[in-house]
Parts: C-alpha cells; structure tokens; sequence
C-alpha cells in the first residue's frame, strides 16, 4: 500500500497537462485581447481597400 501511495505521489503527468492547459489558455487570452484592440484599425484598412477596388472598378 506504501509503495501505491508513494508511487502515485511521485507521478507528476497530470501536473504538466494542467500547466500546457493554463498555458494555452493564456496564449488564446492573449490573442483575444491583441485582435479585440486591433479590430478598429482592421476595419477601417479593409473599408478603405474596398472603397479605392469600388472606385477603380
């Protein structure tokens, strides 16, 4: 029973499944937060590209 115990103790697998979880959960957070701020700029490039193609067309 000891050495189940101490085994088990011992097994730190599920311990780095948790950190590359928490890890990539802070990445997507990231880019969430990156896409979110750039979203105004985004939308005026596109509406300006959009207008000159409209315009050239």
């Amino acid at each position: 029973m000891r050495r189940i115990i101490k085994r088990l103790n011992n097994n730190e697998s599920g311990a780095t499944a948790i950190e590359y979880a928490l890890i990539a959960t802070l990445v997507v957070v990231v880019i969430i937060g990156a896409l979110n701020l750039l979203s105004g700029d985004l939308s005026n490039t596109f509406n300006t590209v959009s207008n000159t193609v409209a315009t050239a067309i």
